[in-house]
């Protein structure tokens, strides 16, 4: 097992954004009190990689900071050089996770799970989406054929559904609040939608009974399972009203699944906002202990 950080590419934002950049640094310094020898330093993806799922006048756009006001305001984040170099480490932890899982039964990204960018444009605080470019890459080196994105963030993946449509053997899975961002939604092969207040024994009892038809439905070679924090009762963009016990449990839930059908498995953090941000640490910091306990030599 190797888990993947990108906290050292700093993204300087307004005093005030509501982005909360500084979980990043807050959740790696959790983690290595009980992996530190697992920790490494992500690559960035390159421009090659990058293109395999996104367009090319998007990236151009991005490289020269010509982002339109339209497209920055849908984006949630101002443009900085900063921001495209962490963009481009937080796809490369991804990727790199997905590899590690592949040789080693799982793989782990202190960041990831933006999955509301599109082929075009990003979305929702997403510049890249990282899942789609790690399966895309991944297909075209012959590395998999058939994977499964396991999306349990509170917000649907809507980029990564409208992304990977055309792609039968790329199985997405997305259980989110009906009412949450995005307003629209996009077909995932299967989704999910939970009322706003769903508790911990609603939640997981969904959860649990989809997870064995999923396998078989998508038959994969390599899961990514975005373990979003924000369907905590405690998150202010979340709606929903899991306890962190109900969010261990569904921890436990997909990555005991994964080793009962022998499926390599690629954590990424997906959102969390709550207020303190140490709750989303702590939940987040929790996900990765979990795949430590099962899958740590």
């Amino acid at each position: 097992m190797k888990i993947y950080r990108t906290d050292q590419h700093p993204l300087p934002l307004p005093e005030g954004h509501r982005f909360p950049v500084e979980k990043y640094r807050l959740l790696y310094e959790a983690v290595r009190r009980f992996a530190a020898p697992y920790i490494v330093d992500a690559a960035a993806a390159t421009d090659h990689e990058l293109l395999l799922a996104h367009e090319p006048a998007y990236l151009a756009r991005l490289a020269s900071g010509a982002l339109s006001r339209i497209e920055e305001r849908a984006l949630g984040l101002p443009w900085s050089t900063e921001l495209i170099v962490r963009s481009r480490y937080s796809v490369g932890a991804t990727l790199a996770a997905c590899r590690t899982a592949l040789h080693e039964g799982c793989g782990i990204s202190l960041a990831g799970g933006t999955h509301h960018a599109y082929a075009d444009r990003g979305s929702g605080f997403c510049v890249f989406n990282d899942s789609a470019v790690a399966l895309r890459v991944l297909q075209h080196a012959g590395e998999i054929q058939h994977a499964l994105i396991i999306d349990l963030d509170v917000h649907q993946g809507n980029g990564t559904a409208a992304m990977l449509a055309d792609s039968p053997a790329l199985f997405t899975f997305s259980m989110h609040g009906r009412n949450n961002f995005p307003l629209q939604k996009e077909a995932s092969d299967w989704d999910i939608e939970l009322a706003d207040g769903c508790g911990d024994d609603e939640y997981l009892d969904t959860l649990a009974g989809s997870l064995p038809q999923l396998f078989t439905l998508a038959q994969p070679e390599l899961v990514i399972y975005l373990a979003g924090a924000d369907s905590y009762q405690g998150d202010r963009l979340g709606k929903l009203s899991l306890s962190r016990a109900g969010l261990e449990a569904r921890d436990a839930l997909v990555l005991d699944q994964c080793r009962r059908f022998g499926i390599p498995v690629a954590i990424t953090m997906g959102g969390g906002y709550a207020t303190p941000i140490t709750d989303t640490v702590a939940i987040q910091a929790a996900t990765v202990h979990a795949a430590y306990l099962r899958y740590a030599s």
